[in-house]
């Protein structure tokens, strides 16, 4: 059974920073790009930030520069670093594992993250 479980969301002031989890079980974890994704109010899913099974990342505009995403292949882990938060980062933040090869794709339930002061 595969499973994806986000931790580390919640209430965050704007300028403050918040590290996002996400352990992966029943996948073999190095052939999977990894991502997270998010979905604000009243907005579609968009892409935030992935990195492939031999570390290419890629960033989406809006949080270029203030988050950091990482993966331990030893703890079948990804990692989204978000800092400078702002208020437009209000979203359900969504793991996501996709195989580099064959069409499988796996979310988590989302965690949520609300930037307000």
């Amino acid at each position: 059974q595969v499973q994806l479980v986000e931790s580390g969301g919640g209430l965050v002031q704007p300028g403050g920073s918040l590290r996002l989890s996400c352990a992966a079980s029943g996948i073999t974890f190095s052939s999977f790009t990894m991502g997270w994704y998010r979905q604000g109010p009243g907005k579609e899913r968009e892409s935030v930030a992935t990195v492939n099974n031999v570390g290419i990342i890629n960033y989406g505009d809006s949080v270029k520069g203030r988050f950091t995403i990482s993966r331990d292949n030893a703890q079948n882990t990804i990692y989204l670093q978000m800092n400078s938060l702002e208020p437009e980062d209000t979203a359900v933040y969504y793991c996501n594992a996709r195989h580099t090869i064959f069409t499988l794709n796996y979310w988590g339930q989302g965690t949520q993250v609300t930037v307000s002061s």
